[in-house]
């Protein structure tokens, strides 16, 4: 007798189903991430994404195409158009900058012969400068060329109008003087402004952070709804934002493409890369969209929420079953003159908790 009910007892109480409440959930909530194009590196940032607060989104190749276009182009006294854009594409012919390919590739379409650039640098958040026909030439923002000494009024007002439109101005300068003005625009990717539209329906802070003038950076935000923008930030100090909004108390995700988003995507609770960006910022990140979809977002962080329900209700069957399980078989109903649990019962309840 003692040891029908020590076996059932014994056997019922095994906690497979504790066991199996957490991995079960998290396999098949990475599968269905893997499925959906959202590729999940671990069970810990599966089960992060759903205390997330706020996400962070750098702007270009990530809200933007990335694939930025020349637009306007405007000279000031004493250069001509062509001139500008020729000195500007040979200066920028050593850049790896998506707005210095854009001037490259609009001066290539337009058929004009670049010349040789001497003694490139890009100086990271300002521009470049290099020397093109022995003569000194700087390709960035109104910060690179006050540091320089060269006067932009000429051309400062037509620079801030392009900005307001959402456009990159960048003030070119030859010889020691202010040559004029390059405009380039960024599109905007489709389906920014519906996950935007999707992560505030969630109940989550949407943030974009950019190198890009200020007047920029509002006009592309105001076109994909986010109300909360940091400008002027240089690729260094990526990071330092991201922790500086985890000392507010925000759980944070950064979701970038650069290699200069790497250590901003290592500072969040979690890291999204966009697949078709850099394989640095792909190493980095802890979440991957392997779809271009920034929806994408919203869904991984949907399928954290879904997944966490699922480990709870888990855990709360695992524990109800066992505890009504074990006075059974301990033989609750034999002392009120029901029937002993079988051992056979015992062992068919327990595999039925673990299903």
């Amino acid at each position: 007798f003692v040891l029908r009910v020590f076996t059932s007892v014994l056997v019922i109480a095994c906690p497979c189903a504790l066991g199996l409440a957490t991995p079960t959930a998290i396999m098949a909530g990475t599968g269905k991430g893997a499925e959906n194009g959202i590729l999940i590196k671990s069970g810990v940032a599966l089960e992060t994404a759903h205390k997330l607060t706020t996400v962070v989104f750098d702007k270009t190749g990530t809200i933007t195409n990335g694939k930025p276009k020349v637009t306007d182009l405007v000279a000031v006294s004493g250069f001509e158009k062509a001139e500008l854009l020729r000195l500007a594409a040979s200066a920028e012919k050593g850049s790896e900058h998506p707005l210095g390919d854009a001037i490259v590739a609009y001066a290539a379409e337009q058929g004009i012969a670049l010349g040789a650039a001497q003694q490139f640098e890009a100086l990271p958040g300002r521009g470049i400068s290099a020397v093109v026909e022995g003569e000194a030439i700087l390709l960035g923002n109104e910060a690179l060329m006050a540091e320089s000494g060269i006067d932009v009024k000429p051309c400062l007002a037509q620079a801030k109008l392009f900005a307001q439109e959402g456009k990159t101005p960048m003030l070119a300068a030859y010889g020691g003087r202010v040559a004029g003005v390059i405009a380039v625009a960024d599109t905007v990717k489709e389906a920014s402004a519906a996950a935007v539209e999707q992560l505030r329906g969630m109940g989550v802070q949407v943030v974009m952070l950019t190198g890009d003038h200020e007047a920029t950076a509002q006009a592309i935000a105001k076109q994909v709804g986010i109300s909360e923008v940091i400008a002027n930030v240089l690729p260094s100090e990526k990071a330092g934002v991201i922790e500086h909004l985890q000392k507010e108390g925000k759980t944070v995700a950064m979701v970038g493409d650069g290699i200069n988003d790497a250590p901003a995507l290592t500072m969040a609770e979690i890291g999204i890369a966009v697949g078709s960006g850099t394989d640095v910022a792909i190493e980095s990140a802890d979440i991957v969209l392997m779809r271009d979809d920034l929806s994408l977002v919203a869904q991984a962080i949907a399928l954290s929420r879904r997944t966490l329900r699922i480990i709870q209700e888990n855990l709360f069957w695992a524990f109800a079953y066992n505890t009504l399980g074990i006075p059974v078989a301990a033989g609750v109903l034999y002392l009120f003159g029901g029937p002993l649990m079988n051992p056979m019962l015992a062992a068919g309840a327990m595999s039925l908790s673990s299903v």
